[in-house]
């Protein structure tokens, strides 16, 4: 049955198609190998603080934050009239090079300034060509191949899980075994391949805006040629005349070429402006505007202190690397699950009344890391490490769990001719509040003093971020009453 379904696949799209979208998911996944050296290196070699250490991840993933305006430089701006694959070889460059100089550049992974600069360009190369990807699967699903959609988001999600298991479990043991700047080396296999395999894939020139410009270019030219074919004919005296005349239709030829720039420039920021008003009208409907306010809002008024309890594991509980990448894979696990859990069962539950159970259990696994802090665990006898295996499982699935609805509703509420680029700008919004979340983790952090080795606050810390939890609860009128997994009616 998988066979049979994947050669339907291989037929529709090509071998070289699929094996790109597999491998862009599957690096996509794979980053946790290389980010938990990240994490290693800022807190161990670097000996930031744990909100220095959040302020450098928070910089490093804002470029998530923008997704939607590489959709529209690439649906505006084609290169050698291809709108995707030059995009892909651009983003795949710009991912590869910053791991690249961090393995072999000392200097580069010994500054915490010169390492947030390469995080944050690695990470533009890798949403660019998130975004890139997407596009190219929008396309490849359109009209005949519509049928295979679902098909397709399925394998790349699928690719993407296996790479982060692979990820995780292969960053723990190479953090015991390899130095980290070895590591770094070692992933640049993964976009290097990529970067191989983007010649593999063929798109279909865009027609847009060049056409009428090379039209306009073949005109002048065999109006050119024209010209000096009747003039060849004339007698010698005249021809002292033709070098003149050459001049003059050098020096007009030299001046429409400057006016055809000039109306390319224009074509093309008229293309930008055209597309950013669309986004804006479409984005400022009410409909659309309220549910995205609220995922916003769930994220900002929330404080991230994941990295605080990364120094947390590591220096008070002893946890080492390669048990942290097994709770990660944990973690993976519990996410497809979250997934399961609410394609199976809760898909006729109120949006609303989903999103308020998903928040009740984010404040419950915090309750748990409150118990781990506090030491309460051990007087119950349940040993540290299955805690943390516990919570990550349940945490992740919580979070996918609340994920969902938010895929529900981007999905539906895109109206048609923007949908990628408005579901960019979705995710986008979804990330830039995970990123002001982080950036709210690092002051709360700060403001209580929790710093490495010192721990004393990290218990009021959480209770805060228990309070926090259901700030986003009271803003719930924001999503649609009556919309349910199945339906979106308002």
């Amino acid at each position: 049955m998988m066979i049979h379904w994947f050669k339907q696949l291989r037929s529709a799209f090509g071998v070289a198609f699929l094996w790109l979208v597999c491998l862009i998911y599957f690096t996509q996944g794979f980053r946790s190998f290389v980010w938990t050296a990240v994490s290693y290196q800022l807190k161990d070699r670097l000996q930031l603080s744990p909100s220095a250490s959040q302020f450098v991840f928070s910089v490093a993933f804002f470029p998530w934050s923008i997704k939607p305006l590489y959709g529209i430089i690439s649906d505006c701006i084609p290169i050698g009239g291809k709108k995707r694959t030059p995009y892909l070889v651009i983003s795949t460059v710009l991912s590869l090079v910053p791991w690249l100089l961090l393995g072999l550049d000392s200097t580069s992974r010994s500054s915490s300034l010169y390492l947030m600069i390469f995080l944050t360009v690695q990470n533009l190369g890798s949403a660019m060509a998130d975004v890139v990807i997407d596009a190219m699967i929008a396309e490849a699903v359109r009209i005949e191949k519509s049928s295979f959609a679902g098909d397709l988001q399925s394998v790349s999600w699928f690719a993407m899980a296996v790479g982060g298991i692979c990820g995780s479990l292969l960053g723990g043991y190479a953090l015991t075994n390899l130095n980290i700047e070895t590591i770094f080396l070692l992933f640049t296999v993964l976009p290097a391949l990529q970067l191989l395999s983007c010649p593999l894939v063929e798109e279909i020139p865009s027609n847009e805006p060049l056409p009428e410009l090379l039209d306009s270019d073949e005109f002048e030219e065999k109006k050119s040629n024209d010209t000096y074919l009747d003039t060849k004919k004339s007698n010698t005296r005249r021809r002292k005349g033709q070098k003149k005349g050459k001049k003059g239709a050098s020096s007009g030829k030299s001046e429409t070429h400057k006016k055809q720039s000039k109306s390319l420039a224009s074509k093309l920021f008229q293309s930008l402006k055209a597309a950013a008003l669309e986004l804006c009208r479409a984005f400022k409907q009410p409909i659309i505007l309220r549910p995205m306010a609220w995922f916003f809002i769930a994220h900002i008024t929330v404080p991230n202190l994941s990295t605080v309890m990364f120094y947390y594991q590591t220096e008070v509980l002893q946890l080492d690397a390669s048990f942290l990448g097994t709770a990660r894979v944990v973690g993976w696990l519990g996410l497809m699950l979250g997934t399961f859990i609410y394609n199976r069962y809760l898909t006729n539950m109120t949006l609303r009344k989903s999103l308020l159970f998903a928040h009740i259990g984010l404040s419950i696994t915090i309750l748990l890391d409150m118990t781990l802090v506090s030491r309460a665990n051990v007087g119950y006898g349940v040993s540290d490490k299955t805690m943390v295996l516990f919570g990550s499982a349940l945490g992740d699935a919580i979070n996918q769990l609340k994920f969902m609805p938010f895929l529900i509703l981007s999905g539906r509420l895109c109206p048609p001719g923007i949908e990628g680029t408005l579901f960019a700008l979705f995710m986008s919004i979804n990330n830039l509040g995970n990123t002001v979340g982080s950036f709210m983790g690092a002051g709360l952090a700060s403001l209580l003093g929790i710093s490495s080795g010192s721990f004393e606050n990290m218990f009021v810390g959480l209770a805060i971020q228990v309070f926090c939890t259901y700030i986003p609860v009271l803003f719930l009128f924001l999503i649609p009453k009556e919309a349910t997994g199945v339906s979106a009616s308002s």
